[in-house]
């Protein structure tokens, strides 16, 4: 795990490095696009973070090959240039579409031959660990190979809405990926401990991290869709090589914590459990662009992410509160895997459920108080203007909570708050809308 943990810090050294001289050479020649309608930012800002996190993979896992513990992770290099060959296509495909928008038919037939390739040189769904299910036929397994990869890269390319969203959600997801990953292949594989899936989280965390820092809000550099599909490339590649090529009879199920609860079923749950979040929003954003009669790649501002935003949650609460399901989720299957009596993994979903249901509906209480207080008033065009269960809710800035009582009542001239009653026009103007584009950088 030491070793493991020193690529992780080197990758975050390296892609820290490449990010700031990226944004440098980003502002100096001016390569951003234009702020599009859906975008929750309101001022220009590079999206070309993805090319920093694709060298700090690069130059560390070439690090990583001279190093002698890392030997059987490098003894078959088809699958290894197969990986850097695929990350370095999306990642192409990726950079144009951050500059120049493309279709995106041409974004999915990019994703279906970098995940073609992968599949091509063996890092393939082998078998389900299931009662040791194999997949029926070479061909039914490269298809069902090339399908994960695509849904995985589209999914985490969906929630990359919010500043460090995706940054920190594969942060949590892959650092409880390496924990189980390393104790699986300890269990699975005594006299080595190193595998492709351990060392491809070890360093996903780290570029996330080093990356982190320029993408926190309000972000100075995006990764834009480079970064998200090269993360969402990475983290389908390591849940199909521990997920697609174990044999379920080598686990033990009296080891790893003594754990007895169907460690067969273990591998094939958490590689999904850590993506639930955007495979979730995957979903609903498919379902929701079908049955609007649209493409299912066609934008829109309705993710999960938009959603707490017009709940009335400011931008860095929206990206916590999506931490925090990604870290209960995470973390909670993951003592199932390791801990015993399975009391603790189920309280520990419990309590972390309860917490991050509250923290998620939170806001809506002050929603409710300020739609009693707006309600009470007589001018039904300020009605129709700050009704917060309405357009108020996504009308102020993307960064601030649904406006407090005395906001409005400076906008709208009138109020009446506990016998406390506030006139006038506010000194501050009329409010910045979210949805609107802000002209000055």
């Amino acid at each position: 795990m030491f070793m493991l943990a020193l690529m992780a810090l080197a990758a975050a050294i390296v892609t820290f490095g490449f990010s700031y001289l990226i944004r440098r050479l980003s502002l100096k020649y001016k390569l951003y696009p234009k702020i599009r309608e859906r975008d929750v930012h309101t001022r220009p800002t590079p999206r070309l973070g993805g090319v920093a996190m694709f060298l700090g993979i690069i130059l560390t896992l070439t690090i990583a090959s001279q190093i002698p513990f890392f030997a059987v992770v490098f003894a078959q290099p088809g699958p290894v240039w197969a990986i850097v060959g695929a990350a370095f296509l999306i990642v192409v495909v990726g950079v144009l579409d951050d500059l120049w928008d493309l279709d995106w038919t041409i974004k999915l037939a990019a994703q279906l031959g970098v995940a073609s390739l992968v599949a091509w040189q063996g890092v393939q769904i082998l078998s389900l660990p299931i009662g040791g299910i194999t997949v029926g036929s070479p061909t039914l397994s490269f298809l069902i190979t090339v399908f994960a990869i695509v849904l995985v890269m589209n999914a985490m390319n969906f929630i990359d809405g919010l500043d460090g969203l995706v940054a920190g959600v594969a942060i949590i997801s892959n650092g409880v990926f390496l924990i189980y990953s390393y104790l699986l292949a300890r269990e699975t594989s005594p006299s080595n401990y190193f595998n492709m899936a351990s060392l491809i989280a070890a360093l996903l965390v780290g570029v996330c991290a080093g990356f982190l820092p320029f993408n926190w809000h309000r972000a100075r550099l995006f990764m834009g869709d480079a970064g998200s599909m090269l993360v969402g490339l990475l983290m389908a590649i390591a849940g199909i090589a521990v997920t697609g090529q174990i044999d379920p009879g080598q686990v033990n199920p009296e080891g790893l914590g003594k754990s007895q609860l169907l460690p067969a079923f273990l591998p094939i749950m958490l590689p999904f459990v850590i993506l639930l979040l955007p495979l979730v929003d995957f979903s609903l954003a498919v379902l929701r662009r079908v049955s609007a009669g649209k493409s299912p790649f066609t934008a829109d501002r309705k993710h999960l992410h938009h959603r707490l935003l017009d709940m009335g949650h400011s931008h860095l609460q929206a990206v916590l509160i999506l931490y925090s399901w990604t870290a209960v989720v995470s973390i909670g299957f993951l003592l199932f895997f390791i801990v015993k009596p399975y009391a603790i993994a189920i309280v520990f979903l419990v309590i972390g459920t309860i917490v991050s249901s509250v923290l998620t509906v939170l806001p809506l209480t002050r929603r409710q108080r300020a739609e009693k207080v707006i309600q009470s008033l007589k001018n039904d065009a300020v009605l129709a203007e700050f009704d917060p269960l309405d357009a108020a809710s996504n009308k102020f800035q993307d960064d601030l909570p649904v406006p407090a009582e005395e906001v409005i009542a400076g906008a709208t001239g009138q109020i009446d708050l506990g016998g406390v009653i506030t006139r006038g026009t506010s000194s501050t103007g009329s409010p910045t809308f979210a949805d609107e584009k802000v002209t000055n950088d």
